[in-house]
């Protein structure tokens, strides 16, 4: 048994699998398409898309409508707890039409009880998780939670980098634990980790004081000027600009009609400037002040942050360009289940990716394309930031 089967079948013996999907024989059985009133909405199918390594493993759940809500769920095989213990949820996105040139979102959602037929985006979740794309800079991987019927975002967005936007398949990993950490991974290596109360705005146990104000003789300059520096004696008296020495007189001017001469002004390079006296530190600086904290009474001590019983998943998306494809979607208590899935689903996939995509667009390229654009993408540098 090799390494991968070895980390395999450890981590499934004591993983709680509450979903896997990866799209094969009856899927459809498995996944509900969601109609909400009043919304034009796209269709799913499922697909490898244009380049793949493997075709029956690559095949992925993907949106094929543009400028469309797609919306789709399914009830997982057992409900998924994060009360008192651990909840990984894991995914990949392909995007193969530069969706995020355009702006797009490719998150997925844990929910509680839900009505299939119309699941819209005013459906309430507990989770949603996964990329929100749009430009080269303004790109992120949400993480947000419900709590008390608030959707709470992330205070600090986790950023993509430029090299991790691209038309691939990439995967997403969000492990919260049960004692009020988590951690984000894309393509299995770490982008985000700390404390829930920290990063979101959950109830916090102390708030500020509001009776508490700033005292008015409360000091908080760090710098004042020092009452030893004088200013020079004379330096009002230096003038800015003075008449150039070099200049002369023109030949033609005539004072009668043209007034009396001056030569022009120029800078003058005795002059200081605007005098100030120099900075020291203050000496009665009394720091930065803050208010004092009181208790807040909406913190509820020892209650688990992020604790749900969830029972469907799914995607709730306005799609631009289509072509989004998800993958591999699985979720757990057992980070070591989910990286090893990893390990046997999507790396292969990441690995070969590239070369199927240039085989793909040498097989397809336009009769009349000039033989340098053979692969425009493959060459492509990070833009400046001014071009962004």
């Amino acid at each position: 048994m090799n390494t991968l089967k070895l980390a395999l079948f450890a981590a499934g013996a004591s993983a709680e699998i509450y979903f896997e999907e990866g799209f094969g024989a009856g899927w459809r059985d498995r996944w509900v398409d969601g109609k909400p009133a009043g919304k034009e909405v796209g269709s799913w199918d499922v697909t490898p898309g244009k380049w793949h390594v493997d075709e029956e493993v690559n095949k992925g759940l993907a949106t094929t409508e543009d400028m469309r809500f797609h919306g789709i769920s399914a009830k997982m095989d057992k409900p998924a707890s994060s009360k008192g213990k651990d909840i990984v949820i894991q995914f990949s996105a392909k995007y193969e039409a530069h969706q995020y040139a355009f702006c797009g979102g490719g998150y997925i959602k844990l929910m509680p009880e839900l009505k299939q037929a119309t699941f819209g985006g005013d459906d309430e979740y507990h989770i949603m998780f996964g990329p929100d794309l749009c430009g080269y800079d303004v790109s992120h991987v949400h993480l947000i939670f419900n709590h008390k019927g608030e959707n709470l975002l992330k205070t600090d967005k986790i950023s993509l980098e430029y090299s991790d936007k691209n038309e691939f398949t990439h995967l997403y990993t969000a492990h919260i634990k049960p004692d009020g950490t988590y951690e984000v991974f894309f393509d299995q290596k770490s982008k985000a980790t700390g404390s829930l109360v920290e990063d979101w705005d959950f109830p916090k146990p102390s708030i500020d004081d509001p009776a508490d104000s700033k005292p008015s003789s409360w000091v908080d300059e760090t710098m004042i000027d020092d009452p030893a520096d004088k200013k020079p004696d004379g330096h009002d008296d230096i003038p800015s600009q003075i008449p150039d020495p070099d200049a002369t007189k023109p030949e033609d001017w005539d004072d009668e009609d043209d007034g009396e001469w001056e030569p022009p002004l120029i800078d003058n390079p005795d002059f200081k400037g605007e005098w100030s006296a120099k900075k020291i530190d203050n000496p009665a600086y009394k720091g930065e002040w803050k208010p004092a904290q009181i208790p807040n009474k909406d913190f509820e001590e020892g209650t688990q942050l992020a604790a749900y019983d969830s029972f469907y998943v799914g995607y709730e998306l306005w799609i631009v360009n289509n072509g989004t494809i998800f993958d591999n979607i699985l979720v757990t208590d057992d980070l070591a289940y989910a990286q090893a899935q990893g390990e046997k689903l999507w790396l292969p996939t990441s690995e070969g990716e590239k070369e199927s995509k240039e085989k793909w667009d040498k097989e397809n390229k336009p009769a009349d394309a000039p033989e340098d654009a053979e692969d425009e993408e493959a060459d492509e540098e990070e833009p400046e930031k001014d071009e962004l």
